[in-house]
């Protein structure tokens, strides 16, 4: 049984990560950390009406070392970038649910996976990576005769967009037609544009209220249009993942892998 330690142990994410650790028999706490200076240090991660043994909240990741075999982090892009330093230096995995990561922050973590296993996902839902599928098979059939909206609603408090769920979701649609998306995405619209632009996938963001996570891609043609939709109605979807891809990940050999690998629908 993997010993998990859960990054930002307090934050929205952090606090249903330690409750989909407790709530997974395969799994097992084995260590919190937060930010310096933060509050919670010093006090038990569980919440209240959570089973388990202690385990103290720290931000010091070299004092808990040897309690843990796999970290999990959903935080913000530089916080993790250090996370994955810890990690290389001491041998351990890591499942990074971050998004918000530069091209250059991608490349760095795609080195890191040269000496340890990695699982990164900017979405650790089962559901939403079921969704990927059915839009690379949606690509594949109407991509090239289709105009491809992706729209996505989120909570006021999120930073990035579009979210990163909403560009894998184009990356995805891009490379089933053979292109990048960096080539053919239309992330604003505003004025006179002129006609759509052939091939073209478009992004729309909403922020309001506490809209967990809302995602629906649009193929259009004239005279049919298909719609393919995720919604998550709880955070606890994307920490039981999370947690999942950790025990799927200990033992593997390093590398950069992805949930398709975890939940078997790259075989």
């Amino acid at each position: 049984m993997p010993n998990i330690a859960i990054s930002g142990a307090t934050g929205r994410m952090g606090l249903m990560l330690v409750e989909a650790c407790a709530l997974n028999s395969s799994a097992q706490l084995g260590a919190a950390v937060e930010k310096t200076g933060s509050t919670s240090i010093g006090k038990d991660a569980h919440a209240a009406g959570i089973e388990g043994l202690p385990v103290i909240i720290t931000g010091d990741l070299d004092s808990v070392a040897n309690d843990f075999d796999v970290l999990v982090d959903f935080t913000r892009p530089e916080a993790c970038l250090e996370k994955i330093d810890f990690c290389v230096a001491n041998n351990k995995s890591i499942v990074i649910g971050t998004t918000g990561f530069s091209e250059e922050q991608k490349e760095l973590i795609n080195q890191a996976s040269k000496h340890i296993p990695i699982v990164f996902s900017p979405n650790m839902s089962v559901g939403v990576n079921v969704t990927l599928k059915l839009l690379e098979l949606a690509a594949t059939a109407m991509g090239e005769s289709a105009d491809i909206e992706v729209i996505e609603a989120h909570h006021r408090y999120k930073v990035d967009a579009p979210s990163g769920t909403a560009l894998k979701m184009g990356e995805v649609i891009a490379e089933s037609m053979g292109k990048r998306l960096d080539d053919c995405a239309v992330y604003a619209r505003e004025g006179t544009m002129g006609e759509r632009k052939g091939g073209s996938i478009g992004f729309s963001t909403i922020r309001a209220g506490d809209i967990v996570g809302e995602h629906t891609v649009m193929f259009v043609n004239d005279g049919e249009r298909v719609e393919v939709t995720h919604k998550a109605s709880s955070r606890m979807t994307f920490a039981s993942g999370a947690i999942r891809a950790a025990c799927w990940l200990v033992d593997r050999p390093a590398g950069l892998y992805g949930m398709p690998d975890v939940l078997g629908l790259n075989n």
